[in-house]
């Protein structure tokens, strides 16, 4: 048998008074009561915890010592019930996140202060892993949602797509198209193309856009978008670079020409979370506000 959180209630009551009435009326309880429960106390624990007379009531060495883990297990106990609290309130708690690497430095830090100024009790921790491994995190439980990039098998996880994300051409400045605002799949057939690894989904996505560009071999792989931007700014070749991270200020710092490609088939950039998630509803929120941080980018 163990020591009821009523019990420990009235000997922490008992600790602070050292009165017997005094405690039973902070307590709310008789005084009897009080007593009845701090002797059941003392014969579960099998020791006295208190030194009664008329006038004074004396904690016991021992008795000091179970009241102060009582005051540890009663602090313990009011934050669980907290933190169930918090957790059941809409957006609040903690949400583990996962992004993929082609969006998340481009939305985030616009999704941040939307969500600290929306929903400051929410507490977001962020994951930035490839698609596969985000999926993987979910099914395990170590994520609650992710930011992918569809198409993409997600099996049996449920999806919210946010946005479409399409592709911009990004030359050398003195490529041949230069001086076009805008091309089509076919000007790209005979274009040397670098692009992120195997593994990234947006080489595939990237290829998939154009379908006579899906057979087509890659010049160069490389490990992040800076770098192909680093190497396209070096005349080494061209790329496709995704909207959200032109308009989010990626090509900026280089020199290099943007041309548009409107009959690109985008990306679908997509919330995903399992079936038996609780919190449903947390994610199309985040995901309204992830649209309005994409919407920010555009105004500048």
């Amino acid at each position: 048998m163990i020591p009821s959180l009523r019990q420990l209630t009235f000997l922490i009551a008992l600790a602070d008074e050292l009165h017997f009435s005094n405690a039973a009326k902070r307590c709310n309880v008789t005084q009897s009561t009080l007593s009845a429960g701090l002797k059941e106390l003392e014969s579960i624990l099998g020791v006295t915890l208190a030194e009664r007379s008329k006038r004074s009531v004396i904690m016991t060495p021992i008795g000091r010592k179970i009241v102060e883990q009582a005051r540890k297990i009663m602090t313990d106990t009011q934050h669980l019930v907290e933190t169930a609290a918090l957790e059941a309130e809409a957006m609040a708690g903690d949400m583990h996140l996962g992004v993929i690497p082609t969006v998340g430095p481009f939305l985030l830090p616009r999704l941040r202060p939307l969500l600290r100024d929306e929903h400051p009790r929410l507490r977001l921790y962020l994951r930035e892993e490839l698609t596969d491994q985000l999926l993987e995190g979910l099914r395990s439980g170590r994520l609650d949602v992710a930011l992918i990039a569809l198409p993409h098998d997600v099996g049996d996880l449920e999806t919210l797509e946010l946005f479409e994300d399409g592709y911009h051409l990004v030359a050398p400045l003195d490529h041949e198209l230069a001086c076009k605002s805008l091309a089509d799949g076919t000007m790209l057939k005979n274009e040397p193309l670098m692009l992120l690894e195997r593994g990234h989904c947006l080489q595939q996505h990237a290829l998939s856009a154009f379908p006579g560009l899906l057979n087509k071999d890659v010049e160069f792989d490389a490990t992040s978008l800076a770098t192909l931007l680093a190497m396209v700014e070096e005349g080494l070749g061209s790329t496709l670079i995704p909207n959200v991270a032109i308009d989010a200020g990626l090509t900026k710092a280089h020199d290099v020409v943007e041309i548009d490609l409107p009959t690109s088939l985008p990306r679908k950039i997509t919330l995903v979370w399992r079936k038996s998630s609780t919190r449903k509803d947390d994610f199309r929120a985040l995901g309204d506000l992830i649209i309005k941080a994409r919407e920010s980018l555009r105004i500048g």
